[in-house]
């Protein structure tokens, strides 16, 4: 057998000729529209507008929500398959950037008012607007609960101060899934607020010199006394934290099937270079330690995809448990960060040159190891999901 993207998956029981054609049918469109022009995309530092409509053709912005307002029903294998043929590109950033609406619009399908969903739903599952999630700010990350961005009522509005920073998509949202502080301080202090980025007050800066996620637009946002009608508010007032974390278990669920993708592309590009590179009159792949090298990214894989089935299956049959998916999130951007770095090493002098896909995830392996929650914090959220 020989190793490749698609062999080094392990077998899944629970996909039917459905979950099969779908896989076709999104391979059929990343190798059309989006593998001959990533590499460029990736340099040029941001992705076309025009993909987007054709992303919502082929059904990709619209899985997973309601077909009322454009979307199609999906299950958890069928993201899980979005993950893997996204990820076969290597361009770590355009995945992010055309995929943000995942973590921006859920707060508004899950908790908006019918008005609201009704109004940004369908243009954004048709790609014709762009919506953001704005959580981190310069003075905090993980740290939700001490959030300083405020907002307050003034009549009808609130009015907004603060600012935002590392935003994915920023630079093009039309709107924001904000958390701002309506109460006092902690988490129960906390609501968020749907952001129009046409309102006046409002501005945001490029963040563009980063070590990873070239393709994806990253913006710090700046609210100086916007006026937010408060029929934005997403939820109930000073209840937005809970908003907030029932969002990451599906981020941190997605960035996990990414993570586990880019550690198989890794495989693939060392297992094709062993066989073809010569050293001391073999293959690479005749060295011990090489084929070593390659049975380890494999178990490592094995191990990680197995994890990710066991959490999607939990979360199937609705029981999620935070501890796992966090845990499970370590655990992906372990393996992704081990695959890059024997993958460079296989691959030597070519693989540290830009132009290839190991050299560009080897560039991913921190915003995703950091990003959703870093190692540290998911451990710690973990021990204390299980009542340490």
């Amino acid at each position: 057998m020989s190793l490749t993207f698609d062999s080094a998956r392990i077998p899944n029981p629970h996909l039917t000729e459905d979950h099969l054609a779908w896989r076709d049918a999104l391979r059929r469109f990343v190798d059309k529209e989006i593998m001959p022009y990533a590499e460029d995309w990736d340099e040029a530092g941001h992705i076309p507008i025009a993909l987007w409509p054709k992303a919502a053709e082929v059904g990709l912005l619209g899985a997973g929500y309601p077909e009322q307002y454009g979307g199609m029903e999906t299950d958890s294998w069928h993201s899980w398959i979005i993950n893997e043929e996204l990820s076969r590109v290597g361009v770590g950033g355009l995945s992010a950037s055309l995929m943000v609406h995942g973590i921006g619009l859920p707060p508004v399908i899950n908790w908006g008012t019918e008005a609201m969903k009704a109004e940004i739903a369908p243009p954004v599952l048709r790609g014709e607007s762009w919506i953001s999630l704005g959580i981190t700010e310069p003075g905090g990350g993980s740290d939700v609960a001490s959030l300083q961005t405020t907002a307050v009522r003034d009549g009808d509005h609130y009015i907004v101060n603060g600012s935002k920073t590392y935003i994915t998509g920023g630079m093009r949202a039309n709107y924001v899934s904000t958390a701002v502080r309506t109460g006092g301080d902690g988490a129960t202090g906390v609501s968020m607020l749907l952001i129009p980025t046409d309102a006046e007050g409002f501005s945001r800066t490029a963040l563009d010199k980063k070590m990873g996620w070239w393709a994806s637009d990253t913006a710090t946002l700046y609210f100086d006394n916007v006026r937010v009608p408060v029929s934005n508010l997403i939820g109930q007032e000073n209840q937005g934290f809970r908003v907030i974390m029932t969002n990451f278990n599906s981020e941190r669920m997605g960035m996990a099937a990414a993570m586990e993708a880019f550690g198989r592309v890794c495989l693939e590009e060392a297992v094709n270079w062993a066989r073809e590179r010569q050293t001391f009159g073999k293959r690479l792949a005749d060295h011990q330690v090489i084929r070593h090298k390659i049975a380890m990214m494999k178990q490592k894989l094995n191990a990680t995809q197995a994890y990710i089935r066991i959490c999607y299956e939990a979360i199937e049959v609705g029981e999620a448990n935070a501890g796992d998916i966090a845990l499970l999130k370590v655990q992906a951007s372990e393996v992704m960060e081990f695959c890059a770095r024997e993958a460079m090493q296989i691959l030597g002098g070519v693989g540290y040159m830009r132009g290839n896909r190991v050299e560009r995830i080897y560039r991913e392996v921190r915003v995703n190891a950091i990003g959703g929650g870093s190692e540290e914090i998911m451990r710690d959220l973990a021990s204390r999901q299980y009542g340490l």
